[in-house]
């Protein structure tokens, strides 16, 4: 019987922005006037290089930052460090664009819930069953949850950068059923990345993954998880 539950962040119940759009919104805000064309070709680069917090993984890592990339969500620091610099690598139009746009992936603007996101840990907290968010990152989340409306619905938060422990590690997700007062056994895992998010299984947690499609394209999926418990 599932008691408590688990849930990533990225991918998971929230989604950042487009490529595009995090571009955009980081050129515009600086007043530059770059072409169509150069800036479409600049995203081509950043999606190349994994670039972007919370988009996809790189297809290219350069070896010079290859540690720097395994260890990335360990700490605040080394997160910071290794996208600004996979950023760099993407020849951006102008200089100081790398920190700006890791700036603006921190914000809650460059995030949005899944559209049963709040249905679903609303419906779970009348049901009575705790939350924790368990997710490998480099930044504090909780204000985007805040300003979201959906902060008052998740107990705990264990956060990679903060834990010194990342998924699929079991201890982060011992110290999430710990605190929840939950028994793995009774603990249900709710993520994307199927290495990362399944490691909650060696606990003997169940584990349910879904699509990190856009959020357009992924209405329910997260509704399923209540007809698991």
């Amino acid at each position: 019987m599932i008691k408590g539950v688990m849930f990533d962040f990225s991918g998971t119940l929230f989604r950042t922005e487009s490529t595009a759009r995090w571009l955009r919104a980081v050129t515009t805000k600086a007043g530059l006037d770059v072409p169509e064309d150069q800036l479409d070709a600049c995203v081509g680069r950043l999606q190349e290089f994994g670039a972007q917090p919370g988009g996809g993984f790189p297809r290219t890592v350069p070896p010079h930052l290859e540690t720097l990339w395994r260890e990335r969500d360990l700490t605040a620091e080394r997160h910071r460090a290794a996208f600004t610099a996979l950023a760099r690598e993407a020849k951006l139009p102008a200089a100081g664009l790398a920190e700006a746009l890791y700036e603006r992936s921190l914000s809650s603007a460059a995030w949005q819930p899944y559209p049963d996101t709040e249905s679903t840990l609303r419906a779970l907290r009348g049901r009575g069953i705790p939350v924790a968010v368990v997710s490998n990152i480099g930044w504090d989340i909780r204000p985007v949850f805040r300003d979201h409306g959906v902060d008052d619905l998740v107990d705990a938060y264990f956060l990679s950068y903060e834990c010194a422990a990342k998924k699929p590690d079991p201890g982060i997700f011992r110290m999430a059923c710990d605190t929840l007062h939950v028994a793995p056994e009774n603990a249900l895992m709710v993520g994307d990345e199927p290495v990362a998010d399944s490691g909650a299984a060696t606990l003997g947690c169940r584990v349910h993954l879904v699509d990190p499609l856009p959020v357009d394209q992924r209405p329910g999926a997260l509704a399923e998880v209540l007809q698991l418990l």
